[in-house]
This record gives C-alpha cells, sequence and structure tokens, in this order.
C-alpha cells in the first residue's frame, strides 16, 4: 500500500490548475483528540502509562525524575524510542505497528548509555481503522482545536469541494509562506530529541523539514486527511530528512506534484519549498526509517 512516490517541484512549468478530486469534504468543527488519561493509567515508581485509548491509535505515558528518561514502543521486533520530559509531563505516542500486541517501558538512565525500567505495561491493540494513528495528534504533532494551526487550516480549505482540494490548499500555502532556516538546521545537525511545534512553525513562517513535516502534518490531520510524519533518508548523500505521507479517497493532479487514489503518496514540502540544498537533499530517492 506504501509508496507512491510524487514529483516535488512546486515551481515547475507547465498546467497549474490543479484538478481535484476526491471524497466530499467538508471542514469538521471539531477535529479527533488525543489524550493521556491519568486516572487510567498504570503507575509505579513515578512513572506512568496509559493504554486506554490504544484502539484509538496511540498510547500515553509521564513520569518525573531528575535523570533522563525514555519511552520504548515495541512490537514484535520493532522498538521506538521517545525521550520524556523529566517533569512529569505526558507525552502521546502513535501505535505505527498495526494490530498486535505492543510492550510499552519507561526507561531511566542511570549512566552513559545505561537504562534502568522504571515501569512497563501490554496491550493487545485491534486499531479502529489502520489509519487512526495518523488522524490524531501525537509528541510531534501537537495541536488542539484551538491551536493557530488548525485555526488556519479551517480556514485555508473552507471552500474545499473534495479532499483533494483540502490538500492541495494547505501544501500550497505552507510551501509558499515557510521558508528553510538554514541556521537552525546547522545549529540542531548533531543535537537529539528535537521536538517540533506546529503553531511556532506556523508563527515564525521558518523551521527545518522536520516542522515542514509536523506543520503540514498537524494542518491535514486536523481537517480529516490521514498524514504520516516519516523520518529517513533522501538521496543523494543519504541526508536524514522529514517528509509526510497523505492519504484521500481520490486524486488530484497538477505540474506541481500529485496525489494518488486509496493510496499513501509521498509529499516533500521542504523540498518543495526550498529545492534541493544540503540539507534537503535533491527529492529523487527516499528511504523510510521511522513513521509517526
Amino acid at each position: 500500500m506504501l509508496l507512491a512516490l510524487v514529483a516535488l517541484t512546486l515551481t515547475a512549468c507547465g498546467d497549474s490548475s490543479g484538478e481535484t478530486s476526491g471524497a466530499d469534504f467538508s471542514t469538521p468543527k471539531h477535529i479527533s483528540p488525543s489524550a493521556f488519561h491519568a486516572d487510567a493509567a498504570q503507575s509505579s515508581n513515578g512513572a506512568s502509562i496509559d493504554t486506554s485509548c490504544v484502539n484509538a491509535g496511540y498510547v500515553g505515558a509521564a513520569a518525573a525524575s531528575q535523570q533522563r528518561l525514555k519511552f520504548l514502543v515495541t512490537s514484535g521486533q520493532a522498538t521506538y524510542s521517545y525521550d520524556l520530559p523529566q517533569d512529569g509531563a505526558a507525552i502521546i505516542c502513535p501505535l505505527t505497528f498495526g494490530d498486535g500486541v505492543y510492550q510499552f517501558r519507561v526507561m531511566q538512565n542511570t549512566s552513559g548509555d545505561n537504562y534502568v525500567e522504571l515501569l512497563s505495561a501490554t496491550a493487545s491493540v485491534a486499531l479502529s481503522s489502520e489509519w487512526a494513528p495518523f488522524t490524531v495528534p501525537n509528541v510531534y504533532c501537537n495541536y488542539t482545536d484551538t491551536s493557530a494551526c488548525v485555526k488556519k487550516a479551517r480556514e485555508l480549505t473552507k471552500g474545499a469541494q473534495n479532499q483533494g482540494d483540502a490538500v492541495k490548499d494547505i501544501c500550497q500555502w505552507v510551501v509558499d509562506n515557510v521558508s528553510y532556516d538554514n541556521d537552525k538546521a546547522s545549529k540542531l545537525k548533531q543535537a537529539t530529541g528535537y521536538v517540533p511545534n506546529p503553531d511556532k512553525t506556523l508563527t515564525s513562517k521558518k523551521g527545518i523539514c522536520f516542522d515542514y513535516a509536523s506543520l503540514g502534518a498537524a494542518m491535514l490531520r486536523s481537517v480529516g486527511i490521514p498524514t504520516k510524519i516519516v523520518t529517513g533518508y533522501v538521496s543523494p548523500d543519504q541526508i536524514y530528512h522529514a517528509w509526510i505521507m497523505v492519504y484521500i479517497d481520490g486524486t488530484w493532479k497538477s505540474a506541481q506534484f500529485s496525489v494518488d487514489r486509496n493510496t499513501w503518496s509521498r509529499v516533500d514540502l521542504t523540498f518543495a519549498a526550498s529545492g534541493d540544498n544540503k540539507n534537503v537533499g535533491d527529492g529523487k530517492e527516499y528511504t523510510d526509517r521511522y513513521v509517526y
């Protein structure tokens, strides 16, 4: 079902009429929420794990410690690791491995790369739909019904006739209004644990690839378009990068890029906005690593 690679040069010449199609669209009045439910969570050693919404596509975790914390999400042989705030603030993490048995672990750093388990939990996940993890907010795509990026998405899509219109209107706005922040990219090049903020990107109108992906995903999800944030590598030098994948029941095509019927289609907003550069790659060959 993955991956329809799309052409991504939004400054390309040719027909830019952007004919669209897809399911009829009406801007949602309320978003699909995600939240940490402390009253439903399992707790021990200052850590909590909330598995009450796993079938909705996400799990929550929180802990307080003077030491660095990580939250591990495992299914089968695959594990995703998330930095967990030390002040007890909760994070929401997507269940991107599909149906099955998951293990969740809160880990506390002891020294170097060594960690000790504070709390673990397991859950059998039967997703309400395969798109469930990609239609709600999470730690890397954080927004609420009152977020500025949600307000902007609703404004942009109020005239959309179908899902294709909505995707086009949002993506085109991000490409036209957000510029690539080379200084920020240089500062974060060797950093780990960066968490984008869609509203901050909307306000500053600049960011790195993760910011583009997070903002695009937040805006699209908030109007009901299933959207994945993907991190991985892009040619020619295997640059670590982030982009989005969108799924719509329909097709829209333009000279810039196309989204194909009933499949996930890759949309690299960073490349579309800034073109080939040392931090973005050439937009030709992608290798997925993590999906959020």
